[in-house]
C-alpha cells in the first residue's frame, strides 16, 4: 500500500494537527499510537507463512512443505490499544517461468516499495547469494530491515549458528538479525517486540477489529488449494486455481460451491480420481478446516473445469485476482 493509500485508509482529514493527534480526537485512539506496514519477503520454502501466522496469532496463510504455496500478498493485522501491525505475507521470490509467476514476483517486489519495516526471511541452509538481485535491493532499503534466520532448531551447535549469523551479517550489514524457529515459536516474541518499537506513530489504517484485508471467500479458496497441494504430486497442484462461485452464509451454516480450474483434460481426470474418490477426499478435508475457520457447519460442493493454459493468459490472471 502506497503512502496516499495509507492516508485514504484512515479516512481522516488532515489539518494543523499531526495524523496521530487527529486520530486521537476523532476515533478515540491513544495519543502516541503506533501503526505500520511490515512486509515479509524471502525465497520459497524458508518459512515465511509459518512466521506470519505465528506473529499474527491466527492461521492466515496456508502452509505446506512445497515451494510456491503462497501466490498472493496476504495481510494479517495485529491490534492492541497501543499499536496496529499490518503484516504482509508474500510469494517466494523466484525466476518466473510463466505469467502467473511474473504476477507473484510483482507482489514480492511491491512489498519492497511500501514497507515501514521489512522482514527478510531466510533459513539455516540457504545460500545468501540465491536470487542475488532481489537481495541487493533489500540491502539498499532505507526502512529498517530485520533479517530472520529461521529453522535454527535444525542447527547442531552454537558455533554453527554463529557462522551462519556472521555470513548473513556480511551480506546485509545494516540489518538486525533474529535467529528464529517459527515452528517452535523461538525468539518470535522478541522479533515482534522489536517490530512494535520500529513502528511510526500513526493512527490505525484499518478498523481495530480487523484481522485481514481479504474477504471470507479468499480463505475458502486458500484452504481448498492447500488440500490440492498436499494431496497431489508434481505439477498438478500448481496448475490449479480455485474460485468460489457461491458463498451463502446463514445463521447456523454456510453453503459453498467452488470450482477447481485446471489447464488440461488429463489433469481434470487426475483431480477427480476414479469414481470421484480423490475429489471427495479433497472436499472432506477442506470442509473440516473451513468449518474450523468459520466456526459453523459447512456444506461444500466442488466442481472441476478445464481452462486451457490459464497461467499464461492475462485475462484469466486478471479474473483470478493476479492482475489489476
Amino acid at each position: 500500500m502506497k503512502e496516499n493509500d495509507k492516508t485514504a485508509a484512515t479516512g481522516l482529514e488532515t489539518g494543523d494537527n499531526t495524523p496521530a493527534q487527529n486520530a486521537a480526537v476523532e476515533t478515540g485512539v491513544k495519543e502516541g499510537h503506533r501503526a505500520g506496514f511490515v512486509n515479509i519477503v524471502g525465497n520459497p520454502n524458508v518459512g515465511k507463512s509459518t512466521l506470519m501466522n505465528d506473529l499474527v496469532g491466527e492461521r492466515i496463510s496456508i502452509i505446506t512443505q512445497k515451494a510456491q504455496t503462497t501466490r498472493h500478498r496476504i495481510m494479517g493485522i495485529v491490534n492492541t490499544p497501543d499499536y496496529q501491525i499490518v503484516f504482509s505475507d508474500t510469494p517466494g521470490v523466484l525466476k518466473p517461468k510463466y505469467k502467473l509467476q511474473e504476477s507473484m514476483l510483482e507482489f514480492s517486489e511491491g512489498a519492497l516499495t511500501d514497507a515501514d519495516v521489512l522482514v527478510y526471511v531466510t533459513d539455516v541452509v540457504e545460500d545468501p547469494e540465491k536470487n542475488k538481485d532481489f537481495l541487493d535491493r533489500v540491502a539498499k532499503e532505507k526502512v529498517p530491515v530485520l533479517l530472520v534466520i529461521n529453522k535454527i532448531d535444525l542447527v547442531k551447535n552454537q558455533d554453527e549458528l554463529n557462522a551462519i549469523v556472521d555470513k548473513w551479517h556480511e551480506r546485509l550489514p545494516k540489518a538486525e538479525i533474529f535467529p528464529t524457529s517459527a515452528l517452535e515459536h523461538f525468539n518470535v516474541e522478541n522479533l515482534k517486540n522489536r517490530i512494535v518499537e520500529l513502528l511510526p506513530v500513526s493512527p490505525p489504517f484499518f478498523g481495530k477489529d480487523a484481522l485481514t484485508d481479504k474477504p471470507a471467500r479468499f480463505f475458502v479458496t486458500e484452504i481448498i488449494r492447500e488440500k490440492l497441494l498436499l494431496m497431489y504430486d508434481k505439477e498438478i497442484p500448481y496448475s490449479t486455481e480455485v474460485i468460489v462461485e457461491k458463498f451463502d452464509e446463514k445463521e447456523g451454516a454456510i453453503h459453498i460451491m467452488a470450482v477447481i480450474y485446471v489447464e488440461r483434460d488429463s489433469q481434470k481426470g487426475i483431480i477427480i480420481g476414479k469414481g470421484g474418490e480423490k475429489i471427495k477426499k479433497v472436499g472432506i478435508s477442506a470442509r473440516a478446516d473451513i468449518e474450523k475457520f468459520f466456526g459453523k457447519k459447512v456444506y461444500l460442493e466442488l466442481f472441476v473445469k478445464v481452462e486451457k493454459d490459464w497461467r499464461n493468459r492475462d485475462n484469466k490472471l486478471r479474473e483470478f485476482g493476479y492482475k489489476e
